[in-house]
């Protein structure tokens, strides 16, 4: 398994000049989002910890998503990846939120297809939300890593992009 150390290390550098903290909730990347980011230097100073879970019952109970949205999608859905980000940050206490919410193999409920939602959530709100399609032959750790790598590209855009904002109103002050 192997991490992009350069894309690590701007997100790293990026929460270091921006003192914000974030967290992790994920189901379909099994972990290596939490993986990657205590992987980053100075992960102590603001990752928050994560939570992967992967049963209808416990996405429910420790991330407060409607049993019967979960039950009409099989935990699968953009509307569950952004509640799990919204209320992970909450229990984490975290200013940023990356949720995930998949398929690394195909199976009946995902019509034999492999696709992921995951959301990005900034102080309580939605910023990003997006789906990823991956051929379904290639192995389910590959998918994952495919996954979280992908994830990790759209994350420091928005980083990028919450910091250019903050720049333009100190700028406009």
């Amino acid at each position: 398994m192997i991490l992009n150390t350069t894309l690590l290390q701007e997100i790293s550098e990026s929460f270091m000049s921006c003192n914000e903290t974030i967290s992790i909730a994920e189901s379909v990347t099994g972990g290596l989002l939490q993986v990657a980011f205590s992987e980053m230097s100075n992960s102590r100073l603001f990752y928050k910890g994560g939570i992967t879970l992967h049963t209808p019952e416990k996405i429910v109970k420790l991330l407060n998503v409607d049993h019967d949205e979960i039950k009409n999608c099989n935990c699968v859905s953009s509307f569950v990846a952004e509640t799990m980000g919204r209320h992970a940050a909450e229990l984490f206490e975290s200013d940023w939120c990356i949720a995930t919410s998949g398929y690394c193999i195909p199976e009946r409920h995902s019509a034999y297809e492999v696709f992921a939602y995951y959301s990005i959530t900034y102080r309580g709100k939605v910023v990003f939300s997006d789906k990823l399609e991956l051929n379904s032959s290639t192995e389910s750790l590959q998918i994952k890593m495919f996954y979280t790598d992908q994830i990790l590209q759209k994350f420091i855009d928005q980083l990028r992009l919450h910091q250019l904002s903050i720049t333009e109103l100190n700028t406009n002050e």
